[in-house]
């Protein structure tokens, strides 16, 4: 009994179950559309709300996009959705037989967001969990994202019922972790890398949005939210890749006025090499 709960039911995949048998862990991972083809399975993480997460998954998209690479971003924060306003898409996504399409953007990176389904894009989203997970599951299964290299997942914030569906339903190739200097944040950082750990996703990098301002007058760097401690996790959790995005006001203006691909992603270079990299 105490080397099945250690190592959960073989079959089902519950930690101390006794009533399935032997065998492998059964795998959850749901199929993609059959008219999609998609590379890699990027998702972004945060601990908590109001760090970027967003942001960073449209800048991280928008990077890879200016490396010639084909590149979809799927809206996972259901209730929550930014992605369509970063790039200024307001369009309702169309079926056919084939499946639901995504909303193309200007410099042909493919979206799928909750607000490309519902009326008004300022009607909440009032679904309990199982609902939200399942639109998810249906946003992979019944999407035709066509050729990607690159798919971004732009997760809820936490590790509740969406990211757990995530993680077991779709082929995350690795997570980035977003966070700010703030110790506080620092702390719940662990608890999505400790997540990812537990189901067993390797954490490719860490960004830490809003590390500082930089002064355009003199170039002096104030560090608003206090001292950084993201290389120390980093180096506690054996992640390489760690990127700093300062805080600028043209990128709040871009991302309001949902001009995001206009945005230099030159601060986010090192995680885009990492991404190049990846096998």
């Amino acid at each position: 009994m105490a080397e099945e709960e250690k190592n959960g039911c073989t079959s089902c995949g519950e930690s101390g179950c006794s009533s399935c048998g032997g065998g492998e862990p059964e795998s959850l991972l749901v199929p993609a559309n059959t008219f999609s083809d998609i590379k890699k399975v990027i998702a972004v993480v945060s601990g908590k709300g109001g760090v970027g997460k967003s942001l960073v998954t449209s800048l991280m998209s928008v990077a890879m996009r200016g490396r010639g690479k084909k590149v979809s971003v799927l809206d996972a924060d259901i209730t929550g959705p930014s992605i369509p306003k970063m790039f200024g898409r307001k369009e309702k996504a169309v079926a056919s037989e084939m499946g639901l399409f995504p909303i193309e953007t200007e410099t042909g990176i493919e979206l799928m967001s909750v607000n490309f389904l519902l009326e008004d894009e300022t009607t909440p989203v009032l679904w309990r969990g199982p609902v939200i997970s399942g639109v998810v599951t249906q946003f992979w299964q019944d999407v035709v994202w066509g050729y990607a290299d690159y798919m971004f997942v732009d997760m809820p914030p936490g590790t509740g019922d969406v990211p757990l569906t995530v993680f077991q339903s779709l082929p995350i190739d690795g997570i980035i972790v977003v966070t700010s200097p703030q110790e506080l944040v620092g702390m719940i950082v662990e608890k999505a890398v400790n997540m990812a750990n537990a189901m067993d996703i390797p954490v490719l990098g860490i960004v830490e949005n809003m590390s500082y301002f930089e002064c355009p007058d003199c170039g002096k760097q104030h560090k608003i939210f206090g001292e950084s401690h993201i290389d120390e996790i980093a180096k506690k959790y054996g992640i390489k890749t760690v990127a700093k995005l300062p805080m600028r006001h043209q990128i709040a203006k871009a991302a309001d006025a949902g001009e995001i691909e206009k945005i230099d992603t030159s601060d986010l270079a090192v995680m885009a090499d990492m991404l190049e990299d990846l096998k």
